[in-house]
């Protein structure tokens, strides 16, 4: 994946794309990846943009956790939000651009009635939007790349929308991709490590349970097998 609706803005890995060139998308980032048009003409110009599977970040921090109310933060064409209803979460799934609403609730619509039930698809702009706080028991942001300042305010709008004895997951790419032969935009303002996103949390409300860069390898436009990291932030607020 390279870029994904987060409310609008992921970067994600040209790997798990479904056909997708990634040094094309990778410089495309810069000039379009703050508006709803960019994300509805990347989704209308075919017919999956994303692998169809769920973060493996998510699978593997949120597996063990309890069914509740969540928040998936950019859900693009709907597999994190179709996993998480499948394991019996009542799931807002939010996402800047209709065309990908639409695929999504279509997508979960084939799953079956039982996950399209779970799944609540809500057309909105993170970057404005401000979910209800303390209302979700997990809050996930896979791979939402926003430059600093609007990013830091974003970050902290889903830590409040955490309730008490929840989790705030958030997964990026790590600043030190960018000196790798992996397509990425050349935009460092847009990367960050999970222990940034540690440090704005407050000690005495949060625990943190995964501050960590996890390495994985990835194929680079040339054939070549690469060593990447992503930053991997996963916390429990405080009951």
């Amino acid at each position: 994946m390279v870029t994904d609706p987060a409310g609008g803005h992921v970067a994600q890995d040209p790997g798990d794309a479904a056909a997708a060139d990634p040094a094309r998308e990778a410089a495309a980032l810069g000039a379009g990846m703050f508006s709803q048009a960019f994300w509805d003409e990347r989704y209308s110009s075919r017919g999956a943009v994303w692998s169809g599977n769920p973060n493996p970040h998510l699978i593997s921090q949120a597996s063990e956790l309890s069914g509740g109310r969540a928040l998936d933060v950019g859900s693009g064409e709907g597999a994190d939000a179709i996993w998480l209803a499948g394991r019996g979460w009542q799931v807002t799934a939010l996402v800047v651009s209709p065309v990908a609403l639409r695929r999504g609730a279509s997508r979960a619509a084939e799953v079956g009635a039982e996950v399209t039930r779970r799944i609540d698809w809500l057309h909105e702009d993170i970057l404005t939007w401000t979910p209800d706080p303390s209302s979700y028991d997990l809050v996930s942001a896979q791979f939402m790349h926003l430059p600093t300042g609007p990013r830091e305010e974003v970050f902290a709008r889903l830590a409040e929308a955490v309730a008490p004895g929840g989790t705030l997951l958030i997964v990026g790419h790590h600043p030190s991709d960018l000196q790798t032969t992996i397509p990425r935009p050349a935009m460092p303002e847009l990367f960050f490590t999970a222990s940034e996103v540690a440090a704005s949390l407050d000690s005495h409300a949060w625990e943190i349970v995964v501050d960590a860069a996890p390495e994985r390898s990835m194929t680079d436009p040339e054939g070549h097998t690469v060593m990447i990291h992503d930053a991997v932030l996963r916390a429990r607020r405080r009951d």
